[in-house]
């Protein structure tokens, strides 16, 4: 009866857990480290993704938005800003580093705490994921790009990028590392930017 309710709930896996655990069972939906044996395929599909989409950045990340794995590209992007694998993205978020680089950042910031607030709604509430939305939407702005998405324009290097991202998930995870997993795919929003990554990937590649 837990677990239909669970179910017609639409809750995540660790809100499950939770409930089974209340009610006097066993968790049923393991929590495996990245590094399990079981998890290799779910890595070779990650690094397949992320590896085929350079020379463009992608990066892959955990519920609280921790680095598990990046491509090149990404690497030499986000390596500018500290980040690497184990990194979060949140910490590079509230740094005073990226509004200044971030040429649109009130855009960024309203959009991005709009983002946490919907995964911590969707797991069921998560205190990490809640402040750092609090502290976005403070330096946020709800103004309409005109455009169908809105970008991220980062000024590093000299160069000027203008990246907009798709996020992937696991349709079917029956694990709770994997319930709230995504991989991260930027493009380039325009030819400026494409011509910069690939510049970007093959010192990258090269280094």
């Amino acid at each position: 009866m837990v677990l239909r309710l669970a179910e017609a709930l639409d809750l995540p896996l660790a809100e499950r857990n939770h409930f089974l655990v209340q009610a006097g069972f066993a968790p049923r939906y393991p929590a495996r480290a990245w590094d399990d044996a079981a998890m290799a395929p779910i890595r070779a599909a990650v690094a397949h993704m992320l590896d085929r989409h350079a020379p463009w950045p992608g990066i892959a990340i955990d519920r609280l938005w921790r680095v598990t794995d990046l491509n090149a590209p990404a690497r030499a992007l986000f390596g500018a800003f500290g980040v690497g694998v184990g990194g979060s993205i949140l910490d590079m978020m509230l740094s005073e580093a990226l509004p200044t680089a971030v040429e649109n950042w009130p855009q960024v910031a309203a959009h991005a705490a709009r983002r946490l607030r919907t995964e911590s709604a969707a797991q069921g509430g998560v205190a990490e994921l809640d402040r750092a939305a609090e502290r976005l939407a403070a330096a946020g702005a709800d103004v309409s790009p005109g455009a169908p998405v809105i970008p991220t324009v980062i000024r590093a290097g000299g160069a000027r990028l203008v990246l907009f991202a798709t996020i992937a998930a696991f349709g079917t995870a029956e694990d709770v590392t994997l319930d709230a997993f995504r991989v991260e795919l930027f493009f380039p929003g325009d030819d400026a930017t494409a011509t910069a990554l690939r510049g970007l990937a093959a010192g990258a590649t090269a280094g």
